[in-house]
């Protein structure tokens, strides 16, 4: 079954035409699937991105693929959001998925520690040359009307985020996302309006501001600051589906329109991924006494009989959703790259057809490799890398 796609820019220019703003779900990990893409495609939302997906695993590993990515013949406008390190792992990631999405997206946002340690999200930040390596390496591999886009967050340094971004813009991006939080505020911190309208106001391509989002008023409020051309909102369309049609809290029918979107194909959702949504859903709606009892049930059926006694119970409409979800697509991954990522190197961790490590040479018994290595190594001087000092995130 063949995918739908369409050109993303298009979005932005319709948008600005129409003297309005893209409205976009955020990367969410465990969240951002193809069942609430679908979902919150009814309530407004103009583009959806996945969850974040690590590419090197997304590529070494079959399992990684099925249960990270799966996508629709309508699951579009769509952006694949991946954590790349290095070259080669995100231009195969992208590829791989170039056939069932709209872009690719290069997070250089992510502040958790794990992330920063393995050299992913705002690690990437401190090294604004992988960042054009790595965004330069998509561009050229792959059709010019596919976007490649970049999520980063402000830098304590305002010119420094303003820099980053002409840096980005100059490397053929087609959006750039900014969160406008630093990789070490909390969610939260407000963010910092002040920074977020420079960047718009810095660079040519389009802007998506992220940060702080709760409500239709939230978005364009901040639209309406920054004259940017998208707002992304993330834990406030988890908590209201609805958020972008303007509900002020999840409605009756966004529920039961979960529900039926389950119904449709109960084997492709988890039973975690429909009862946690539900959990963010219900809960400016049930009694703590409730959610106590919500929170502890187990399975579908428990679920949905909950839900038609104390939620649905008065509900007697029936859905007419525009996007119901359509069929699955069968996504085939290319031998050629997937062959390329079967075999992991202890060494670097990269795929062995990748690997960085010196090759040790049985036959060399002069001790030349252990020299070179020993010499390679010992040169570095770890504590003068900036990755370190947290000061400057």
């Amino acid at each position: 079954m063949t995918k739908n796609k369409v050109n993303i820019t298009d979005l932005f220019v319709a948008a600005k035409k129409n003297e309005s703003y893209v409205k976009v779900c955020a990367p969410m990990v465990r969240y951002s699937k193809v069942q609430f893409r679908t979902l919150i495609k009814n309530y407004g939302v103009d583009l959806s991105f996945t969850p974040m997906i690590i590419a090197d695993s997304f590529c070494q590993n079959a399992k990684a693929r099925a249960s990270e990515f799966s996508t629709t013949v309508d699951d579009s406008p769509l952006v694949v959001q991946f954590a790349a390190n290095n070259v080669a792992d995100f231009v195969d990631a992208s590829t791989l998925v170039y056939p069932y999405s709209d872009g690719v997206d290069l997070n250089c946002g992510c502040p958790q520690r794990w992330a920063m340690k393995d050299g992913y999200g705002c690690a990437l930040l401190l090294k604004p040359e992988l960042i054009h390596d790595l965004v330069k390496g998509v561009k050229r591999n792959l059709s010019s009307d596919f976007s490649v886009s970049v999520k980063i967050r402000i830098l304590s340094e305002l010119k420094n985020t303003i820099n980053l971004c002409h840096q980005l813009e100059n490397c053929g991006i087609n959006f750039i996302t900014v969160h406008g939080r630093t990789p070490l505020q909390k969610s939260g911190d407000g963010i910092d309006v002040d920074a977020l309208q420079q960047v718009c106001e810095s660079v040519r391509i389009p802007v998506i501001a992220n940060g702080g989002i709760k409500s239709l008023e939230d978005a364009d409020h901040l639209y309406n600051t920054l004259k940017c051309d998208g707002i992304m909102a993330a834990s406030g369309l988890l908590s209201n589906p609805a958020l972008f049609s303007g509900a002020k809290s999840t409605p009756l029918d966004c529920i039961r329109l979960w529900m039926d979107i389950k119904n449709q194909n109960v084997d492709k959702i988890t039973f975690q991924c429909y009862h946690h949504h539900l959990v963010f859903m219900l809960d400016k709606i049930l009694s703590k006494q409730q959610k106590q009892e919500f929170n502890y049930l187990s399975t579908f059926e428990s679920v949905d009989e909950f839900l038609l006694e104390y939620i649905l119970n008065n509900y007697n409409s029936v859905p007419q959703p525009k996007y119901n979800l359509s069929e699955f697509v069968a996504c085939e991954f290319a031998d050629e790259i997937t062959l390329k990522h079967s075999s992991k190197c202890r060494g670097c961790s990269k795929s062995l057809y990748y690997c960085i490590c010196s090759k040790y040479d049985c036959n060399d018994i002069d001790g030349n490799f252990f020299k070179s290595y020993v010499k390679q190594y010992d040169e570095l001087d770890y504590m003068c890398s900036n990755i370190f000092d947290e000061t400057n995130l």
